[in-house]
């Protein structure tokens, strides 16, 4: 029966009265900020309890303030972090944990005790604090007269015995409370931190799919049941015909449009020589255009809403249409349905993947080419870990120093004795790219690329000065009319040599993932060898070269799954290891050293055989 107007509560009378509108939110995409939760423990016995509260605090001050300082999303946003109400020693200061942070969003738990503690009770009866979704840790403090580790390893053997996984922080060296972690455990913590809040960020959103399949490429497939299982995240499918609607009809921001053009024209163009499908003005407005549209598609554009906005520029104002997918990352097919007709993703995928554009400074958006939704997956992870934007590539040829003299007559086995790979790709390679980021700031050489990525957050200067290089580096150029009949403008630059970077690729195998964490650094080629590789391959193109640490590149080429792979500046490997095991992914292949590894206990209980223990749980959302 339908409920009459009159007894209706007031706020619901509001509701239907009220029209539909965009509702603005504190960040591009609507979500909780992930919070990790702090949950001190103790001897709840008179006399042990009253003997540890004051330093237990003091522990929990620092754990506090080392993830608050030095753990930020990639648009600069701390993570939240939240406190116990008291420490807990028993059920029911465990169950008055677990309210508190129910009612703050929390998806992630560090127990921290400096003493013995009653281990499996602190699980208030068993379950009480957290859920199965949750990422848990525990840190033991390790000093003699108080003994964390008697607490840490009991505690630890209950969640394997639950087999709920847990990270275990326990320093190797004796710890003096009243001085800084050192090094062994701030890390630990930081991991910890970094990876959970990366988790939690991509659950609930999306992966945008714009187009299907890209000739054929298997990463193209979007499985929708692996994203949901794996990641917590949701697909949405969007025609390639949504662009060229939208285009039609003016259904974009003409003010921006107009900003982002006198941006492009910045750049170096070259557009071709004869007959071409469209006048150089025509292809850089309409590349301009499918920029600001994919966007638009993945996080949605207030004022594509606005009946003012659209009455002034010539479109009819739509509120569907103007909230976007919520995709926190997306894919575009390009080839061959758009791109045998229209210009090809390039330039959309170059920009939307930079750390800037017309706009200014702001955090990347995640596309990647020819819909490879496995690389735009491990695209948006590493970006998150990292704070900076991500490299797509084609993995395109193995280079030995012998294939390199034979070529070219220079002998290049110095620098580099096991090989090199070609990594070049017409699409996402994102500008930044086109320089080294670690010189823009003071010690940057010297830094973690986390450590990069806040101080270039804080300094306007190094913003500016990594925009006009990349601009100054950067040509776009035509593209092959023979892969590309619609045309295009394809970033082309040359990436420094000197530069640590991580490659990676997510993999599937039937009905699950596996991930490939290989790192290296790129190449600086005598120039001459450099050319030759670029023009017998595709000179228009980004190109980038880098080697592996510890296998040649005929080993990463050989065993690395498809014909993309992924990259970040800087070593982010072991946490790449660190968050796929709380995804319960396992890895297939990686270069991380041994004393990097972190993972749960549980790990340990099935010798650390990541498979294993991963096919035993399960993904974390199934």
């Amino acid at each position: 029966m339908a409920l009459k107007s009159a007894m209706m509560p007031p706020m619901f009378r509001k509701q239907i009265e009220s029209q539909r509108r965009f509702t603005p939110t504190p960040r591009a995409l609507a979500g909780h900020v992930p919070t990790i939760a702090l949950t001190p423990v103790a001897d709840g016995r008179t006399g042990a309890y009253e003997s540890n509260v004051a330093n237990t605090w003091r522990l929990v001050e620092k754990v506090y303030s080392l993830i608050a300082n030095n753990v930020k999303l990639p648009d600069g946003t701390p993570v939240r972090v939240v406190v116990a109400p008291e420490i807990v020693y028993g059920p029911r200061s465990g169950a008055l944990a677990q309210q508190h942070y129910v009612r703050e969003g929390v998806s992630a738990n560090i127990w921290i005790g400096r003493s013995w503690s009653y281990s499996d009770e602190l699980m208030s009866a068993c379950n009480g604090i957290g859920s199965s979704e949750w990422i848990q840790a525990a840190y033991g403090l390790n000093q003699t007269d108080r003994p964390g580790a008697v607490w840490l390893k009991a505690f630890t053997a209950a969640m394997d015995e639950k087999k709920r996984p847990i990270f275990a922080i326990y320093s190797p060296d004796l710890e003096d409370e009243s001085k800084p972690f050192n090094t062994f455990v701030s890390e630990r913590l930081l991991r910890f931190s970094r990876c959970a809040a990366a988790a939690a960020e991509i659950r609930g959103k999306n992966y945008l799919s714009i187009g299907s399949v890209s000739m054929g490429i298997i990463g193209s497939d979007v499985r929708r049941n692996l994203m949901s299982d794996y990641l917590g995240m949701g697909t949405v499918s969007v025609d390639m015909v949504a662009l060229q609607g939208r285009i039609a009809k003016g259904f974009y921001d003409h003010d921006e449009f107009d900003r982002a053009l006198k941006f492009m024209r910045q750049f170096k163009m070259v557009f071709g020589k004869g007959k071409r499908p469209s006048a150089p003005d025509a292809l850089l407005a309409e590349c301009v255009k499918m920029a600001l549209i994919v966007r638009d598609l993945m996080i949605g554009n207030a004022r594509l809403a606005d009946p003012a906005i659209g009455r002034r520029m010539g479109f009819k104002a739509d509120v569907e249409y103007a909230q976007g997918a919520h995709a926190i990352a997306a894919g575009t097919q390009g080839q061959r349905q758009w791109t045998d007709l229209y210009p090809n993703f390039d330039l959309v995928e170059s920009m939307l993947n930079s750390s800037f554009d017309w706009n200014g400074f702001r955090a990347p958006q995640i596309v990647a080419t020819e819909n490879d939704s496995k690389n735009g997956i491990g695209m948006l992870l590493a970006h998150l870990l990292s704070g900076v934007p991500q490299l797509f590539a084609d993995i395109r040829t193995n280079w030995t120093p012998a294939s390199i003299k034979k070529a070219t007559g220079r002998d290049v086995s110095r620098i580099v004795p096991r090989g090199l790979i070609d990594k070049r790709n017409s699409g996402a390679g994102a500008l930044d790219y086109a320089l080294n980021i670690f010189d823009l700031v003071k010690g940057g050489r010297k830094m973690t690329v986390q450590e990069l990525a806040a101080a270039l957050r804080a300094q306007p200067a190094a913003q500016k000065a990594l925009i006009a290089q990349a601009i100054k580096n950067t040509t776009y150029m035509h593209a092959s009319l023979d892969y590309f009949p619609g045309d295009g403008l394809s970033s082309h630059y040359r990436t420094p040599g000197g530069i640590p970077m991580t490659s990676y690729r997510y993999n599937v195998v039937g009905n699950e993932l596996t991930c490939s964490v290989v790192e290296g650094e790129t190449v600086e080629l005598p120039q001459a060898v450099a050319d030759h590789i670029s023009n017998v391959t595709d000179k228009t193109w980004p190109e980038t070269y880098w080697t592996p640490y510890g296998m040649t590149s005929f080993d990463y080429m050989s065993r690395i799954g498809p014909n993309h792979d992924a990259n970040s500046f800087g070593l982010i490997g072991a946490d790449l290891v660190t968050l796929n095991s709380m995804l319960r992914i396992p890895m297939d292949m990686n270069n991380v050293p041994k004393e990097q590894i972190f993972r749960p206990t549980l790990w340990d209980r099935y010798a650390g055989d990541d498979f294993r223990v991963c096919e035993k749980l399960g993904p974390l959302y199934r």
